[in-house]
């Protein structure tokens, strides 16, 4: 069998070599010698081992030209390499051929073992299909020791075998390397037989993918050591030039791409080239520095975290503290208003008991005269009735004083008697503590919305920035002469040859076309206008001076405004009389965004898209006033949040 073997290798290599160009003939019989020999020497062990006195070879051409030898090279790696492959194909079959639990038709451990008459075992499947080839010459034969039978025996399944081979599965080195088997998502050895075991590496030379077993080679012999292995991967075709089918082995800069060698003299002939470890050391330096920049980015990022997580930490026990006091702070005042609450209708009880005793009095004294005056009475009526002239005469006297002379004097009542006024004053009260109560907590909700630890991210979309649209309206009282306000004080035009009979007004702006919004912002806010021709887009402080002609009541011309310049054809922008040209030019519609607490202020050119076209950074210190510089034959509209949308 080793024969065979080592015969049919030695029939492989002596193809391999007839197949090369004669000038690489002579190189290449000195390595493939070597190669036999230490497969021989691999395969051989004994007194009969060929020798190398048995085998004449040419000495090496050493005048073969150095570049045909570059171009061939390549060739030569993958005939030895596949002189390899063979070798490792063959001696796998020997090794496994010669384990009595291995099947040696398909090289696998034995599946239903069955026994034939010979001795030797194999898989039912695999014996049965062997001999379904001889059914017509009725001669059945053992593949191994090719033993005859006639006629075809019956095959029975060896309990024992599979006994033997389940155990072995479990306990034997093929249980310990199931775990090797290649499975769907891996690289499978391309030596391997039967099932695939999983590929570990990939050698570039021979361009196979070995497993451990079929890798030893490469580790145990010099014919390999210089051999380039690296892990295997499911993308080793990537490294397969894909015009030549030769390893990826220079690395054009020129193009910024990964050739080989014939592509060096063919498409990329000229350009300026490096072998594959060259650029890879040059990358990896550059990989080195950007790995130092992302470690202090890092570093960066990671102090930031820790300084957030601090902050949110603080934010919350503030939180707590806050909403403790506030809880203790809102029940005192519940507690002071039941207080008041019950003052005032102790207030009413005493009142009313007051009032009520003081009428009480009365009618007792009431009940009493009127109980004297009905006695009296019945005694008028018995004197009255009385026949007795002497008795009547005797009594009238003392009997005939007239009612009211002793009486009290009569209440004065008052016609309205009611709590009404009190139960005014008390929802009075109500509604001044509930306009007190919304004041003051709109005031600590806008002090609470100012508690953040980190601020807003500034809007990127026109949808983003609409949802911080602030209505503004222009003040009349601001604006100069020249100018015309129209749509409800929402459109600013320049008026040819005529001055608007505005009312005098301190506001006003005298000398330039300009007027400012009534609205003074503080805030994150967000408008747009429409232009039509020379217009300027600013903000102020509301102490711009208004009269006169010099810089300081110029948009842009002093250090208490910040505004853009917009013509047809350039844009610019401008602050405390220093110009900045912008290289964008204005679109017919001009979008402003003011982030006060951040300090920005940016310009945007509205269209289909949102373009940035100058933004400042500034500490603000006062409301901005939103205003506009109308030039000749111009006119802006201020559009209103439904408009802009």
């Amino acid at each position: 069998m080793v024969i065979l073997v080592m015969y049919l290798f030695k029939t492989y290599l002596w193809k391999c070599y007839s197949s090369l160009p004669g000038t690489l003939k002579s190189l290449s019989v000195k390595m493939l010698s070597s190669l036999c020999v230490t497969s021989h020497s691999g395969l051989y062990s004994g007194p009969n081992s060929p020798s190398d006195s048995e085998h004449t070879y040419s000495s090496i051409n050493l005048a073969t030209p150095t570049s045909q030898f570059k171009e061939n090279e390549s060739d030569l790696r993958y005939h030895s390499a596949q002189a390899v492959f063979v070798c490792n194909k063959m001696a796998e079959a020997i090794l496994k051929d010669q384990d009595p639990f291995f099947c040696s038709i398909c090289l696998d451990l034995l599946k239903d073992p069955v026994t034939i008459h010979c001795g030797h075992s194999y898989c039912m499947g695999c014996i049965n299909g062997c001999w379904d080839q001889d059914d017509l010459k009725g001669v059945y034969s053992c593949p191994q020791c090719r033993h005859t039978f006639t006629p075809r025996p019956v095959l029975n399944r060896s309990t024992v075998l599979v006994e033997v081979v389940e155990k072995l599965k479990r306990t034997g080195p093929q249980a310990s390397s199931a775990h090797c088997y290649a499975g769907p998502e891996d690289v499978e050895c391309d030596v391997c037989t039967g099932r695939k075991h999983k590929a570990v590496k990939y050698c570039l030379v021979c361009l196979v993918s070995y497993c451990e077993t079929h890798l030893q080679p490469h580790y145990d012999s010099l014919a390999f050591k210089k051999h380039k292995l690296v892990e295997a991967s499911t993308q080793r075709q990537e490294k397969i030039c894909p015009h030549h089918d030769k390893l990826l082995e220079v690395y054009c800069c020129t193009d910024r791409q990964c050739i080989c060698l014939l592509c060096v003299m063919d498409e990329h002939k000229g350009h300026d080239t490096v072998s594959v470890a060259a650029e890879r050391t040059e990358k990896q330096k550059q990989l080195g520095k950007i790995q130092q920049q992302y470690h202090q980015r890092i570093q960066e990022m990671e102090k930031e975290v820790q300084e957030l997580r601090q902050a949110v930490k603080t934010l919350t026990r503030s939180a707590q503290v806050t909403v403790d006091a506030t809880d203790r702070i809102f029940i005192e005042l519940i507690r002071s208003i039941e207080r008041r609450r019950s003052e005032v209708k102790e207030l009413i009880r005493a009142q009313e008991r007051i009032a009520g005793s003081r009428v009480q009095g009365l009618l007792d004294r009431l009940d009493q005269e009127v109980t004297e005056m009905k006695r009296r009475d019945a005694e008028l009526r018995q004197l009255s009735n009385t026949e007795d002239h002497i008795y009547f005469l005797q009594s009238f006297q003392s009997l005939s004083v007239p009612p009211g002379s002793e009486a009290l004097p009569s209440p004065t009542f008052n016609p309205h008697i009611s709590f009404e006024r009190v139960k005014k004053l008390v929802s009075g009260l109500k509604v001044q503590l509930d306009g007190i109560c919304k004041e003051e907590i709109d005031k600590i909700s806008e002090n609470v919305m100012k508690v953040q630890i980190v601020r807003p991210l500034e809007p990127k979309t026109r949808e983003e920035f609409l949802e911080y649209s602030y209505e503004l309206t222009v003040d009349p009282n601001t604006a100069c002469g020249t100018l015309h306000l129209s749509e409800k004080n929402s459109k600013v035009t320049w008026s040819e040859g005529e001055t608007q009979a505005y009312p005098d007004h301190p506001d006003r702006f005298t000398h330039y076309d300009q007027v400012l919004c009534r609205e003074g912002l503080s805030g994150n806010c967000y408008w747009e206008a429409e232009l039509r021709g020379w217009i300027t887009v600013a903000v102020s402080y509301v102490a711009l001076v208004r009269k006169g002609e010099g810089n300081e009541c110029r948009f842009g011309g002093n250090d208490q405004s910040w505004s853009l310049e917009c013509s047809p054809t350039s844009c610019s922008f401008l602050h405390d009389n220093v110009k900045t040209k912008i290289r964008s030019h204005c679109t017919s519609r001009v979008g402003v965004y003011l982030d006060y607490k951040a300090g920005t202020l940016s310009f945007y050119s509205i269209s289909k898209k949102v373009t940035l076209l100058h933004r400042v950074n500034n500490t603000f210190t006062e409301p901005l006033y939103p205003g506009f510089g109308v030039g000749l034959e111009s006119s802006v509209r201020i559009m209103l949040p439904m408009q802009s949308t």
